[in-house]
């Protein structure tokens, strides 16, 4: 077997250490500011926010987590390193927001039944804090989230709830405006639904780089047609793309060649280019000689 590697030390994902100690701390210590005022407000709709946020907090802290393990070095036994742990993360993520997100639905429910009257004045002052604390830690991950699944999840969670504050802040001002109760719980449903909405995505993109999926960003068809129009390559077969980490995608593929046409530069110059053009950092190419006496074993495609 034939193959090559391209250079892909700089993937390793960033720490992000300090957004992750400032973002957890500042949404920790919100929570706790948001239960005690919601339970002071009879405000269903802030304990919401509270439980959503918590989520976020266990979220932060398993993303984090996973970021450094997957800065660990490899070893005999895990060639790969920890970097999957990542993924496993997100999962874990979507997990708890799905929890949490039942509890809100239960507890709305029951106070849509029998609302409460809440405080509007605390309802508005808290939610509005927690529109800037979330904002404020959505940006600590602006820039890593194009890149990164695991970020990505940190700042989608952080901005939503930013958004979704300032929809509790609303809430307090028509009930104090019209004093219709249902709104609060009604407004807690309404969270909790958008919430959901988020975390099927999250969790439909994480169990897929679990289950080995090609990632989002890359179009298999067009990787196989790169491969199949390499010089002197005539078929391209057992073609396997998928995320080692939320960062870092590995290809395997046989390329069949007449015996001498491969030159020496050939595998590198493949797999720099697979680089370059799909942000694959991991490629392993096995060359086939077309001359061989029987065809491979790995050519038809519902063989894995």
């Amino acid at each position: 077997m034939a193959h090559d590697h391209h250079d892909h030390d700089h993937h390793v994902p960033a720490s992000y250490g300090r957004a992750f100690v400032v973002g957890i701390s500042l949404n920790l210590a919100f929570v706790l500011v948001e239960v005690a005022a919601g339970l002071v407000a009879h405000s269903v709709a802030l304990v919401a926010d509270a439980g959503h946020n918590l989520g976020d907090v266990l979220g932060l802290g398993l993303s984090w987590g996973a970021t450094a393990l997957a800065r660990v070095k490899p070893s005999t036994r895990r060639t790969f390193g920890f970097r999957r742990s990542t993924i496993v993360a997100s999962v874990a993520n979507a997990l708890i927001l799905l929890f949490v997100t039942g509890g809100l639905t239960w507890e709305s429910v029951r106070r849509l039944i029998a609302p409460g009257r809440p405080h509007g004045p605390t309802m508005i002052a808290v939610a509005i804090a927690g529109a800037i604390v979330n904002t404020a830690a959505a940006l600590l991950f602006m820039r890593g989230r194009q890149d990164d699944l695991n970020l990505r999840s940190a700042f989608l969670h952080l901005s939503s709830d930013a958004a979704l504050a300032l929809g509790v802040a609303v809430a307090g001002g028509v009930i104090m405006a019209t004093g219709w109760l249902w709104l609060d719980p009604l407004v807690s449903i309404v969270l909790a639904l958008t919430i959901l909405a988020g975390t099927w995505s999250l969790m439909s993109k994480s169990l897929n780089l679990m289950l080995d999926a090609v990632p989002e960003n890359i179009d298999p068809d067009r990787v196989r047609e790169f491969l199949r129009t390499l010089p002197g390559v005539i078929e391209v077969h057992d073609l396997h793309i998928w995320a080692m980490s939320t960062t870092d995608t590995a290809l395997t593929a046989h390329l069949v060649m007449p015996g001498n046409s491969c030159e020496p530069t050939f595998l590198a110059s493949a797999c720099k280019e697979l680089h370059d053009r799909f942000e694959i950092d991991h490629a392993t190419l096995q060359i086939d000689p077309k001359e061989a006496p029987a065809p491979c074993a790995l050519a038809p495609d519902e063989i894995v």
